[in-house]
C-alpha cells in the first residue's frame, strides 16, 4: 500500500468539499433554478458518456489503410 503526499490528501480533501458543499448549496436554490441545474447535468453527463463510448469503439475499429489511431 502507498502512502499519500500530502498533496494528493490536499486534492482529495478539497474535491470531497466541493462535493459535499454544492450538494447543500442547490438543496438551498430555488426549484426552478435547481431544476435547470440538475437537468444540465444530466444532458452533459449523458452526452460524455456516449462520446467516451462511441471514440472507445471507433479505436477498436480496423482500419485496413492504416490510418487509425496510433501511440508513439
Amino acid at each position: 500500500m502507498t502512502t499519500r503526499t500530502p498533496w494528493q490528501r490536499f486534492i482529495k480533501l478539497v474535491t470531497a468539499v466541493a462535493v459535499g458543499g454544492s450538494a447543500f448549496q442547490i438543496s438551498g436554490c430555488d426549484p426552478a433554478v435547481r431544476d435547470t441545474v440538475l437537468a444540465g447535468l444530466e444532458a452533459t453527463t449523458s452526452t460524455l458518456t456516449q462520446t467516451l463510448i462511441s471514440a472507445f469503439f471507433i479505436s477498436l475499429d480496423d482500419d485496413s489503410a492504416g490510418q487509425g489511431l496510433t501511440t508513439t
